[in-house]
């Protein structure tokens, strides 16, 4: 009798101990629900539309001889006739610039397919570089460059890079307006319940995206578009309200 009595006890005080401590996981539950329940977090965004104001080409040309002195003077007068064409397009000498001269030997090839020690002609070339704030001549002047070739000169325009050189600002800018939106949006999800949200308590801004326009292109890591003169910039930030 005296056992079974024991044993009721036991199991009275382990019972009691479970339901101390449930309670107490639920209290410590129910206040961290209400501490979470005082401030919201979600993600806002804006978009704009910017135009390039800064470009750069630039093109190469080179040229072929089996004497070096004379494949560097048909370089030389090559250089001359691309620097006459760039300037007959509307760009002064000095936008205009250009690079060292690259030498590359060739060498004669065997019958057996293999390259010789033998040299047979030397390959020069030299590229060109414009910078202008003037975007859209840069567009222009890439794209009727290789009139060069109707001149017999071997000529190839490489793909014009765009810039923004207000990013800085404009970044700025575009966190202004996604916290704005942010905050909108958060307003929007409190309104039925009579509330709204509060004080700014916290911030992430994400990494931003240049795109070309209609762009559905992401990077984890942002993207900045160099190959469109009109572009979209997006930024995106995590703002957690304190609810009021």
């Amino acid at each position: 009798m005296e056992q079974k009595n024991s044993a009721w006890i036991i199991v009275s005080i382990i019972l009691g101990i479970s339901l101390f401590a449930s309670a107490f996981v639920l209290t410590q539950g129910i206040k961290s629900i209400r501490s979470s329940g005082n401030e919201i977090s979600l993600k806002g965004s804006a978009k704009e539309e910017i135009k390039s104001d800064y470009a750069v080409w630039s093109g190469s040309f080179s040229s072929n001889n089996v004497e070096l002195q004379t494949a560097y003077q048909d370089l030389e007068s090559t250089a001359q006739q691309v620097k006459d064409f760039l300037i007959s397009k509307g760009f002064s000498e000095k936008d205009l610039i250009f690079s060292s001269v690259s030498t590359m030997p060739i060498n004669a090839i065997m019958q057996n397919g293999m390259y010789s020690n033998s040299i047979e002609s030397y390959r020069l070339s030299q590229t060109v570089e414009i910078r202008s704030d003037d975007v859209d001549k840069i567009a222009e002047i890439s794209r009727i460059s290789t009139e060069l070739i109707n001149q017999g000169i071997t000529f190839e325009s490489y793909p014009p890079q765009y810039f923004y050189t207000k990013l800085a600002d404009k970044k700025i800018h575009m966190i202004e307006m996604a916290t704005l939106d942010a905050k909108a949006r958060a307003d929007a999800m409190l309104k039925s319940s009579g509330k709204s949200a509060g004080q700014l308590k916290s911030a992430s801004v994400g990494v931003f995206q240049i795109t070309p326009p209609y762009s559905n292109e992401i990077s984890d890591y942002g993207i900045n578009d160099t190959s469109s003169i009109d572009k979209e910039i997006t930024a995106v930030i995590t703002c957690t309200f304190e609810i009021k």
